[in-house]
């Protein structure tokens, strides 16, 4: 099996639907280099948001193993009908709406990141959990349930109740976390086959690890030794704002198939394409930056990875809604991301 960055220069390297456009690359990190100088994201930004971890103990990586575990599939089919949560005296979207229910739970009470309780959480509890402050309900509201089920019974039955163990046997290895995670927690085995090439795309698994190590600021138990073997978690929306930037280029195909709000399908080629292909040009985009801040003395010791250039393009995005939406994302509805 091919790991990610091998599986992301695999599908460039082989894709019928996109290009890469290197100028473009070479333009965009001289605008994520002036966003770095400004300090507009880095290690710290992750700790900068209001409803993420602020401590560094083992209560925060319990706390994002949940929310990795449900980090997939928050996409509304119309714009305005979204999955809303409020909290306190603010509007909750997206991923951000989930962790809000979370924060929610936390207040009222709820021990929503104890494997004891969420292994076995009713319908019923994790509803009210969950329970949204628009019409619309949480998406894959099953699939959650499931993921919790699985998760919080293997935990308590090998892990003696805290996921915190399983990260302490993976021996600060992020390319071991990847290994064995997946076997424990099926949800995160995000791999698929491409021309006849096993393929690790692992967007779950990846966030998990970055995120520990963004609470973290890469000391304690977010310490990983081989932190750079991570690459960007592929998604729909990193690949839309790669678009919108002009990094990948799509034929004229595929953009219709976007265009038209097809569903596309776990494992089809232009899906794997579309996902293999924001893996390689993140990777080209960060050496690009690397390559830049070297020529700056400013520069020398600011922390640099495709992980924060990730959570630039994904922050951007959001934070650019209005004009990054001119340029649609593919659709899927699965539980990998």
């Amino acid at each position: 099996m091919l790991y990610p960055r091998e599986a992301g220069q695999f599908i460039a390297e082989n894709s019928s639907d996109i290009t890469i456009d290197y100028a473009r690359v070479a333009e965009v990190a001289v605008q994520l280099l002036e966003s770095l100088k400004r300090k507009e994201f880095g290690i710290k930004s992750f700790k900068e948001h209001e409803l993420n971890p602020k401590v560094m103990d083992e209560a925060a990586v319990e706390w994002i193993f949940v929310c990795d575990l449900l980090n997939f599939s928050f996409w509304s089919e119309d714009q305005s009908k979204k999955y809303v949560v409020k909290y306190k005296g603010k509007e909750f979207t997206g991923y951000w709406s989930m962790c809000a229910a979370m924060r929610r739970a936390s207040d009222e009470g709820i021990p929503i990141t104890c494997p004891s309780y969420y292994a076995n959480v009713t319908r019923q509890q994790l509803s009210h959990i969950f329970r949204s402050d628009s019409e619309h309900e949480i998406p894959m509201f099953e699939e959650r349930l499931q993921c919790l089920h699985q998760a919080g019974k293997c935990l308590v039955e090998k892990y003696n109740g805290k996921f915190t163990n399983c990260l302490k046997q993976c021996n600060q290895s992020a390319r071991q976390m990847i290994d064995s995670v997946p076997t424990d927690f099926p949800s995160f085995y995000d791999v698929t086959t491409f021309q006849g090439q096993k393929v690790g795309i692992f967007k779950r698994m990846q966030i998990l690890i970055a995120d520990i190590w963004c609470c973290f600021e890469g000391q304690g138990l977010g310490t990983f030794d081989d932190i750079d073997t991570i690459t960007m978690f592929a998604d729909y929306r990193i690949p839309q704002i790669l678009n919108y930037f002009g990094i990948l280029k799509y034929s004229s195909s595929l953009m219709n198939k976007i265009n038209k709000g097809a569903m596309f399908q776990t494992g089809d080629r232009d899906e794997v394409e579309i996902r293999g292909c924001s893996i390689w040009a993140t990777e080209l985009l960060t050496q690009k930056l690397k390559d830049l801040m070297k020529k700056d003395p400013s520069m020398s010791d600011v922390v640099l990875n495709t992980i924060l250039v990730d959570n630039y393009l994904w922050d951007y995005r959001r934070e650019h809604d209005t004009e990054t939406s001119v340029v649609p994302f593919h659709k899927i509805r699965c539980i990998y991301y």
